[in-house]
């Protein structure tokens, strides 16, 4: 099989978890309680994905500096395009409870959340893609981070979008789209940047680690602490641990 094929179908694997978890949080009422913990526990693990994985790559590639000026400049970009989005009515994309505007509240909020919603996957699915340039096999670390992540990632927004009054078809038309998406953006990590030298390299690895950091921060955590239970820290770092000890496999 082409490597660039390859590439798209983890990126797609990875995306496909957007789909399950929407399908959970639409069809099942599921207490808040357990939606905090299931995203703090995505959320560790794309932490520890995000340090040990891209970071620490992007470090080893290309050195300090590129690393550096890429994670500032990945989560610069993202945070400027969120803050531009949450204008639209897209600040509480992954949330489950009554935060989501309808789109009688917010006309136009509904295109707002699927943009957004493509701006939180794509980061994911490019260094999915680029973890093929060496030769070797994905970096399967990075998969697991991505599709683990991205199953309350899908459930916290749906139900967040049912509670909206949008439409079951809009959420899974959207989560469709996105899974689609990731698999292009896998390719396109993998074919675009065959050919940058390493310093470039660790730089747009380091961007995309840095995006994912900001959304995590940003749409991920909120989440995850809005109703939290004492034992929410503990489940973040469950996560953190289980993504570091698969690194470490």
């Amino acid at each position: 099989m082409p490597e660039w094929l390859q590439a798209g179908g983890w990126g797609l694997l990875a995306g496909s978890a957007l789909l399950l978890g929407a399908a959970v949080g639409w069809f099942a009422r599921v207490p808040q309680r357990v939606i905090a913990s299931v995203m703090a526990f995505g959320a560790g693990v794309l932490l520890s994905a995000v340090s040990f994985e891209l970071i620490a790559e992007a470090h080893e590639t290309g050195g300090l500096l590129p690393t550096a000026l890429g994670a500032a400049g990945g989560a610069l970009a993202y945070t400027l395009a969120n803050v531009l989005l949450a204008r639209w009515g897209a600040r509480h994309r992954k949330r489950s409870g009554d935060r989501q505007p309808s789109e009688g509240e917010r006309p136009g909020s509904g295109s707002a959340i699927a943009v957004g919603a493509l701006l939180d996957g794509v980061p994911e699915s490019v260094v999915i893609g680029a973890s093929l340039l060496a030769g070797g096999p994905v970096s399967l670390v990075t998969v697991v981070a991505v599709f683990l992540s991205n199953v309350p990632e899908g459930l916290s927004s749906a139900a967040g979008m049912r509670r909206a009054g949008r439409s079951r078809r809009y959420v899974f038309a959207l989560w469709s789209a996105i899974a689609l998406v990731s698999g292009v953006a896998a390719v396109a990590g993998f074919t675009l940047l065959g050919d940058a030298p390493p310093a470039a390299l660790a730089a747009i690895t380091a961007l995309a680690a840095g995006a994912i950091l900001a959304m995590i921060t940003d749409t991920m955590v909120p989440e995850a602490f809005e109703d939290a239970h004492l034992l929410v820290g503990l489940v973040t770092v469950a996560g953190f641990l289980t993504a570091f000890a698969l690194s470490r496999a």
